[in-house]
């Protein structure tokens, strides 16, 4: 059997595991990851190297201070507020959270503001006493429409701009109005399916508005400091092409700032770290490169480029949809990186050269790994942390109930990227 062969059979077997729930999916990610190695398909060297650090930091840094900021009762503080203003109405409190959620997502990125985000709607659901898995599916969707919008949203828009060398205003005038229209529609459909699935009783909507909020905040000292930290790191993350730091880096000052700043014991701080999440991720980019080294991935690609026959509209047409996809089975991360060379010869293909300006394609291609990543629960980063800390609060989220949120919104948000990349770019 060819090491093509092996990657494939090792990927599909663990993507079975992790779908059938008979593993947890972090076992069965090392597993395969090992497995490579193991069948001699990776050394160890291009094993490791495959693993992406700068998003396993970033991930650690914004979870020590979202950490430190929760032992101090700011996200009960929201979740109670939030609750009110919606009068204590479910569909009402779950609009208002996907909303931030998205603007946030925009400006920071998914994975930070669901870090934020999702403690705050497990608060909220055992203060309505509802269920809180269809909520933190809204929310982790809500941050990949929203991530959509602007380069440093989502961290394959990093790395497209990186590459075609676009800058913030240009890839946001181009992307952005995808998302605000699809994040318009799902907020509806969620108002819609979360009064027909949620209701609390009279005397439950009273008692929330009887709460008192005032007392929630345990620490202001520690609240203060911990927003002070976030403010700069925020900043880090606006400011990141200036600065010349990455993401990820900004992230860990910010952890690493916070720590200096309260004393807090590092045992506790790093004890608190989903680590599962983060072993996660380390196993499906090893699992992921050998789809790549092996040239699997290429191979569909080139398949793609035969496909569209030279024509721009085939090529950005099959090129958004193979994204949206693939990004949402094999985590949109690995595939961009992997396409990248695959969208510079198909730009090729189509006659354009570096003084044509931007393609279509490229954007064509951040819409489809975008979006496509609500497919699944594993597509995206942010989903996967938002089922780490859903699982963590005893509330798993299970592969296939992610999957019937996720099929109906990448499709609504796939069709819509169609027309306009048709009536924007291609029509004409």
């Amino acid at each position: 059997m060819s090491d093509a062969s092996i990657a494939v059979v090792v990927f599909l077997i663990t993507y079975a595991a992790i779908i059938s729930e008979r593993v947890h999916k972090t076992t069965a990610a090392l597993a395969g990851g090992m497995a490579l190695i193991l069948l001699r398909v990776l050394d160890t060297e291009q094993a490791f190297e495959a693993v992406d650090l700068h998003v396993i930091f970033l991930l650690a840094g914004m979870m020590i201070i979202a950490n430190t900021m929760a032992s101090t009762g700011v996200f009960q503080w929201i979740a109670v507020r939030a609750a009110k203003v919606a009068r204590g109405s479910p569909p009402g409190v779950l609009v208002i959270l996907c909303a931030v959620t998205a603007v946030l997502s925009a400006f920071l990125d998914n994975v930070t503001t669901v870090v934020l985000i999702a403690p705050v709607a497990l608060v909220v659901s055992s203060t309505l006493n509802v269920r809180p898995v269809p909520g933190l599916i809204a929310i982790a969707l809500a941050s990949n429409i929203g991530g959509t919008a602007t380069l440093i949203g989502d961290p394959p828009n990093i790395l497209i701009a990186a590459h075609a060398d676009i800058g913030f205003v240009e890839f946001m005038l181009n992307i952005a109005p995808v998302p605000i229209i699809t994040i318009a529609g799902f907020l509806g459909v969620a108002w819609m399916i979360a009064g027909r699935s949620t209701a609390i009783t009279d005397e439950a909507r009273q008692r929330v508005m009887d709460l008192d909020d005032t007392e929630l905040i345990k620490d202001y000292r520690l609240l203060w400091v911990s927003l002070g930290v976030l403010a700069l790191t925020l900043a880090g993350f606006l400011l990141q092409g200036p600065l010349g730091y990455d993401p990820a880096a900004v992230a860990l000052m910010g952890g690493s700032l916070l720590l200096l700043l309260t004393r807090a014991d590092p045992h506790h701080a790093l004890r608190e770290i989903e680590w599962t999440t983060l072993f996660f991720f380390i196993g499906l980019f090893i699992v992921v490169a050998g789809l790549e080294e092996t040239g699997v991935l290429a191979s569909v690609g080139e398949r793609a480029a035969d496909l569209a026959g030279g024509s721009e509209v085939a090529s950005a047409l099959i090129l958004l949809w193979m994204s949206g996809l693939l990004s949402g089975i094999i985590d949109n991360i690995p595939y961009t990186v992997t396409m990248l060379p695959i969208v510079d010869e198909l730009n090729a293909g189509i006659g354009l050269t570096e003084d044509d300006g931007t393609s279509v394609l490229w954007w064509a291609l951040a819409m489809g790994a975008d979006l496509g990543g609500n497919l699944t629960v594993i597509g995206a980063s942010a989903n996967v942390l938002v089922a780490s800390l859903a699982e963590r609060g005893g509330h798993p989220i299970r592969f296939v109930e992610f999957l019937l949120w996720g099929i109906p919104t990448v499709l609504a948000s796939m069709l819509i990227a169609t027309a306009y990349l048709w009536l924007r770019y291609l029509a004409f």
